[in-house]
């Protein structure tokens, strides 16, 4: 199947809704376990979305994934449960309200680990 048809575009669209439901629930999910104002969900989301495309990627990259699905996957799915703009509001929410410090450490700590995990999943996708 060609992106180009449809059935492609509908799908890529499905997965997209499918990836924003799920960062959501594990958002909300990981929100009332830790009970905190640091935003702990967003960070395990775009980490592990980071790695996720990564490993994406490399099982493309061997011909393990077809086009369709590596686009479908990571475009959609991963596109809709990864968030850039979350993490940069949330990084600017903790500045605004006086921890500066956390605000560093939040977005150090997401971009870092993100591209650290996106090589990681790389490396085992083109490893497997």
């Amino acid at each position: 199947m060609n992106l180009a048809t449809l059935g492609g575009i509908g799908l890529l669209g499905l997965a997209g809704a499918l990836g924003a439901l799920v960062r959501y629930l594990v958002g909300r999910m990981v929100a009332q376990r830790t009970r905190s104002a640091f935003p702990w969900g967003t960070l395990l989301i775009n980490v592990s979305g980071a790695f996720l495309i990564g490993l994406v990627a490399g099982l493309a990259s061997r011909k393990l994934l077809a086009p369709l699905a590596q686009t479908v996957l990571a475009t959609g799915f991963l596109g809709g449960y990864t968030t850039f703009s979350t993490m940069a509001w949330e990084g600017m929410q903790l500045a605004r309200g006086g921890s500066l410090r956390q605000s560093v450490l939040y977005l150090g700590g997401t971009i870092l680990p993100g591209v650290l995990a996106a090589a990681l999943g790389l490396w085992l996708g083109v490893g497997l």
